[in-house]
């Protein structure tokens, strides 16, 4: 249960949205040039509680149920993107993975500290020279009481501002391919760990991504997540769930921008009429806002089947495919809308240009549309075409 009533939460989410597009915004100006969060983001994202609201009660959070963490996450969603990514993250994986899969003495030492950002974890799973799913190449060889790891990650986000790495390794290339993978709580200042820089993202700026290497680096097993052998189930259900939230933030995007798009369409007037009195523009938006509502009851009923304790990996690709293509259809016919003017950095409706940017990460984020098909396509089958699980 949450600690807030629901006037309480409503307030909150009003809390939040301002705080996106307020004090985040400003930040941004900086975090542009820099690809680096001042310290002043963090400390306002702990004064408003949003390493905190989503962890359970035990662990000094607020038991955010899901469908109250995604409705956080839409209204901070319509912000900076980095942010986005850095916020989503926090009320998702970062705790997510050890309180799931950590061992007691793990969660007893660990779990609150993520109420304010004490300890803030990376998930370092795609390589260069694999993927993101059975075929990595990491390894982590069991010796003793300690496994040694060597190997290297790549697109790995907040890699500047954690204390820990959810590692996906090898652990034995001769089993099965879902057997093949461990899953590893890491500290960073294990000696070995070592951070590679990649350079500045097209958006969703100051998110910290770079590589990681690993060089004959010594763990202790009881850093082992689960049992040997569960590192891909560890990472396809985290991945899941995550799917769903990135589904939710590219529908606070889509659902600010659509906001932008009218107010522009009523301001701006051509041969006497305003561009929201023609037909074609209305017709544009229609589309835009049908897809927004479409989304917006996907991501909520994913919310609905988690929160029952249901089979959501299947809902949660579809949730993220059809937020790919609807934040890909809104941006563009914003645009379009906008004209030149929102071609430039500076827009007095909004950061037009910098979430036009900002949203393409998306694409990409948790797998590409290719891979949500995929997923959704496997159980559509196994299911007879059936979209409800058990």
């Amino acid at each position: 249960m949450s600690k807030l009533n629901e006037k309480e939460f409503q307030d909150y989410l009003k809390q939040i949205r301002a705080l996106a597009e307020g004090p985040f915004e400003e930040i941004q100006k900086e975090v542009e040039v820099t690809n680096k969060f001042p310290q002043k983001f963090f400390d306002l994202s702990i004064e408003n509680n949003l390493y905190r609201c989503a962890l359970p009660e035990q662990y000094g959070g607020w038991g955010l149920s899901e469908t109250q963490i995604l409705q956080v996450q839409e209204e901070f969603s319509r912000g900076p993107g980095g942010m986005r990514m850095h916020l989503h993250y926090a009320m998702d994986l970062n705790w997510r993975i050890l309180d799931d899969f950590g061992s007691k003495e793990l969660k007893d030492e660990y779990m609150d500290k993520f109420q304010d950002k004490t300890i803030f974890t990376c998930f370092a799973l795609t390589e260069e020279t694999g993927g993101t799913g059975a075929d990595l190449h990491t390894r982590a060889v069991k010796d003793g009481d300690y496994y040694i790891m060597n190997g290297e990650k790549t697109l790995i986000s907040h890699t500047d501002c954690c204390e820990f790495a959810y590692v996906i390794a090898v652990t034995d290339p001769d089993a099965p391919k879902d057997k093949r993978l461990s899953a590893f709580f890491v500290p960073v200042n294990t000696p070995g760990y070592e951070i590679v820089p990649m350079p500045h993202m097209m958006g969703c700026r100051g998110a910290g991504h770079a590589g990681l290497k690993f060089t004959n680096m010594k763990l202790d097993k009881k850093y082992l997540l689960g049992k040997e052998g569960e590192g891909l189930k560890i990472a396809m259900h985290s991945l899941s769930v995550s799917r769903a939230h990135i589904a939710v933030s590219n529908l606070g995007m889509s659902q600010r921008m659509l906001e932008m798009t009218i107010k522009r369409a009523k301001d701006r007037v051509t041969f006497g009429k305003p561009l929201v009195k023609r037909q074609a523009i209305q017709q544009t938006i229609a589309d835009m806002g049908t897809e927004i509502h479409a989304l917006r009851l996907m991501v909520y009923d994913f919310a609905k089947d988690y929160e029952a304790g249901k089979e959501i990996e299947m809902k949660a690709a579809m949730c993220k495919l059809h937020s790919i293509n609807t934040v890909k259809l809104v941006s563009d016919y914003m645009l379009e809308i906008f004209g030149g003017i929102g071609y430039f950095e500076e827009c007095e409706y909004g950061p037009v240009e910098r979430l036009y940017r900002d949203c393409r990460a998306m694409w990409l984020e948790e797998g590409p549309r290719t891979v949500q098909r995929l997923t959704a396509s496997r159980k559509l089958i196994a299911n007879g075409g059936n979209t409800e699980e058990e």
